[in-house]
């Protein structure tokens, strides 16, 4: 029952997915408001309701660790495995936008979680501040986006309209129909999932942490997946990278934001392992997308390939690590001695390489 409930997850998450991107795509150009902002606020928003009601429902059921391990979990999961995959199955040009506004807004973020965190806890007040930022950030996007001049205008129809579209696809109430449907099949499959998944997870006797950051984390960004790797093949390609980017940002803000509202005057603990090792792991992610998004202002097969490796070694860091594994130092050397440093260069030049006053591409 368990693997059937798994597997039938999937189904709606596709369909979900197609019908998410057709409809706010659309959206998009009859509301002038471009697709990347649509990606960023409707998109995401949407897709991370998963991670807001498994968030509150761990919060009410005390289960701080796996309320705070799921939201970090998932912006981990976002950039290294689904930006990972899609940018594998073709890669992803990145808004100029995305570049200067949105990845520091998203690491700006990630920052100040990081800093409320500092005393073992988000407070009321702390959910009040993100949640404050959340809208502040929301309506600052949609005014910016209506302010775009007409040729930024024409630059989304042309990308986003097919040569032949379908004439009920332009009627606004289908639009809505298409997202909202598209939303509560998403919602509907990756529940099925995370189901599934901790049933797993909880046979194979691991803490909710783990399952927070890993299981559930992946499962409740299943949505984000389908509509991430649909949209890349659609070419859909700022609605792809903004999804990522604007889930991220929502997590923290938003679902986190709630979610320490929820737990009232007791505030959400945030425990030792989460502050001293996976917060600071979330926030290299969100720092490292800079210089590879800005590397040729796309992000290539090797850069999809390198963010995957590197999530599949988190995983495998925090499976050894929760089983005492003898396989964890040798990891870790692996890791500190070789990879991470490679990692760094890498990414220095990338950055070096942009900022040159050679580097004459056009924003």
């Amino acid at each position: 029952m368990t693997l059937f409930l798994f597997f039938a997850g999937l189904t709606p998450l596709i369909l979900g997915a197609d019908l998410l991107v057709r409809g706010a795509s659309r959206l998009a150009l009859a509301l002038g408001i471009s697709p990347l902002v649509v990606g960023l606020t409707v998109v995401s928003f949407g897709t991370s309701a998963p991670e807001v009601a498994v968030s509150v429902g761990a919060v009410l059921e005390g289960k701080t660790d796996l309320a705070l391990g799921n939201a970090v979990g998932s912006n981990i999961f976002n950039v290294l495995f689904i930006l990972g995959v899609a940018a594998i199955i073709t890669p992803l040009v990145v808004n100029i936008q995305l570049i200067r506004q949105e990845v520091p807004i998203m690491l700006g973020a990630s920052l100040l979680l990081l800093v409320l965190s500092l005393d073992g806890q988000l407070t009321l007040t702390d959910g009040l501040i993100l949640l404050g930022l959340m809208l502040a950030y929301t309506v600052f996007l949609v005014w910016q986006s209506r302010r775009q001049n007409q040729s930024a205008q024409d630059e989304y129809a042309g990308e986003f309209v097919p040569d032949k579209p379908a004439p009920w696809l332009g009627r606004m109430p289908v639009q809505l129909l298409l997202i909202a449907v598209g939303l509560g099949l998403l919602v509907l499959g990756s529940n099925w999932l995370v189901e599934a998944s901790v049933v797993f997870a909880k046979a194979l006797g691991v803490s909710d942490l783990i399952i927070g950051l890993t299981i559930v984390a992946a499962g409740t960004s299943m949505p984000e997946v389908a509509t991430s790797v649909m949209a890349a093949i659609k070419g859909e390609r700022d609605i792809a990278v903004g999804n990522v980017v604007g889930s991220n940002t929502f997590n923290i803000l938003g679902c986190l934001g709630i979610a320490s509202l929820v737990s009232g005057h007791v505030g959400l603990a945030v425990s030792a392992a989460v502050l001293n090792f996976d917060l600071w792991v979330m926030t290299a992610v969100a720092l490292a997308c800079l210089p590879v998004f800005m590397s040729g202002r796309e992000i290539a097969r090797w850069e999809g390939t390198m963010f995957l490796a590197y999530y599949l070694a988190y995983v495998a860091y925090l499976v050894l690590a929760a089983q005492q594994h003898d396989a964890l130092s040798a990891l870790s050397a692996a890791m500190l001695s070789f990879v991470l440093p490679l990692t760094v260069i890498t990414l220095v030049v990338l950055g070096l390489r942009n900022t040159s006053p050679a580097d004459h591409r056009n924003p």
